[in-house]
């Protein structure tokens, strides 16, 4: 407690100017201007998200707020100007405490109370130590830093967290590249999550506000104009969709068709109608042969027939086994597939009824896939026949082996008459 009244020397950040608040008058004062502008910047102009940053120059032990961050060593033991003042201010119970987390990897997160600061906890962090010639583990070693903080600070419902510049000079992390990685991360963090926190507090030094000052408009723009004045000066490398950094080269690729020659158009076509059923069969689990080395001998005509068997029977008992394995209670009580009678040749009758089919929750462009790539495979494309009526139907089906959704029946009568009515109906109907 400060003694005899006096001000106290910790600062509330609701008593901070958020970044939008800052230049507003003179930013929007001609904002119309890129109002029609067709490109815009990965890093849209957004308001409420400005309104939850803020840029303060002092000491981040200083800040009341629910959270703080101290950058430190793996040991957590660093003598840096921000951990000797969190230090300072915390009190020793906090060295207690720390020997009780037993050290931090680079990259992670870990928490702490605040004991005698205004803020309640203290997020400790690891931030790498930056070589040229591993830029790239660097990067995503910084990015993890904030990300887990802000990680943390959501699973624990905190609802301000406090900035320092995670990157000490001491680990030889060049500012303004920090910077960019620091101010994308928390930016698309509020996109994704802004609903779990109000406030989010860049705490510089001197020193550290200047590049602070110029790279917040790419990543928080304050206006349109601002927006399209920023979207030059970004990066190349401005991160994934959660401001991860992408590194081309291990990106996973994946083939459409594996095994067919890609500068073959002919051959790509005539993929279509071979069976692509077993596509994405894990060879090795099974320890079978090489499927992709099975797959183009079928696209080339090379397979037997025998093997083009043996190949399906062994998809079909796949299939079937994870059939078994599964509850599917929900899928049937839909009634968009189920089994019904026999045919005259006495096969077993499916029903598949489109309408059925929750189409605002499955993925259509997958279903499309499926079938488009199973009524293609050779052979059974063939088997595939077309109606016109009920009537042409029951020529092969007989009506009481076969049960309709009423709605079936009466388009039916609508469009080809009632000429059916005779067979009793169903008794689902």
């Amino acid at each position: 407690m400060d003694p005899l009244g006096a001000p106290s020397q910790f600062v509330d950040v609701d008593t901070l100017p958020s970044w939008g608040d800052s230049c507003e008058d003179e930013l929007n004062a001609s904002d119309t201007a890129t109002e029609t502008d067709t490109i815009r910047s990965p890093f849209l102009f957004n308001k409420t998200i400005n309104g939850k940053v803020i840029l303060w120059k002092g000491d981040v032990a200083l800040l009341n707020c629910t959270a703080i961050v101290n950058t430190s060593n793996e040991n957590l033991t660093d003598k840096n100007p921000v951990s000797e003042s969190i230090f300072m201010l915390a009190g020793p119970d906090l060295k207690e405490e720390l020997q009780k987390l037993k050290g931090c990897r680079t990259g992670e997160a870990k928490l702490t109370k605040g004991f005698h600061l205004a803020a309640r906890f203290i997020i400790h962090t690891v931030g790498p130590k930056y070589k040229s010639r591993y830029r790239t583990a660097a990067e995503s070693s910084l990015y993890s830093c904030y990300r887990n903080v802000l990680q943390l600070a959501k699973e624990q419902s905190m609802s301000s967290v406090g900035f320092c510049v995670i990157n000490s000079a001491k680990r030889g992390y060049p500012l303004e590249d920090a910077t960019h990685i620091a101010l994308r991360t928390v930016r698309r963090f509020l996109e994704i999550h802004g609903e779990t926190i109000e406030k989010v507090v860049f705490a510089v030094s001197e020193l550290e506000e200047a590049t602070y000052q110029k790279l917040l408009p790419l990543y928080f723009p304050r206006s349109l104009k601002e927006e399209g004045r920023s979207l030059p000066y970004l990066p190349a490398d401005i991160g994934n969709a959660e401001g991860e950094p992408v590194v081309p080269e291990r990106q996973i690729r994946i083939s459409e068709k594996p095994g067919a020659p890609e500068d073959d158009q002919e051959e790509e076509e005539e993929g279509l109608g071979a069976d692509l059923s077993f596509i994405g069969s894990h060879a090795f689990a099974r320890m079978e042969g090489d499927i992709d080395k099975q797959r183009r001998l079928i696209l080339q005509g090379q397979l037997s027939e025998a093997a083009l068997q043996k190949q399906h029977q062994r998809n079909y008992n796949r299939w079937l086994c994870q059939a078994r394995s599964e509850d599917l209670s929900d899928i049937a009580s839909l009634k968009a597939l189920y089994q019904t009678g026999v045919d005259n040749c006495g096969r077993t009758v499916m029903v598949v009824v489109g309408r059925n089919i929750p189409v605002t929750l499955i993925d259509m462009d997958k279903v499309s896939t499926w079938f488009f790539t199973t009524f293609s495979v050779s052979g059974l494309k063939d088997k595939v026949h077309h109606v016109d009526s009920l009537h042409q139907l029951f020529s092969a089906i007989s009506p009481e082996q076969i049960d309709f959704p009423p709605f079936v029946l009466e388009y039916d009568a609508r469009e080809n008459g009632p000429y059916y009515t005779s067979y009793p109906p169903s008794p689902d109907l």
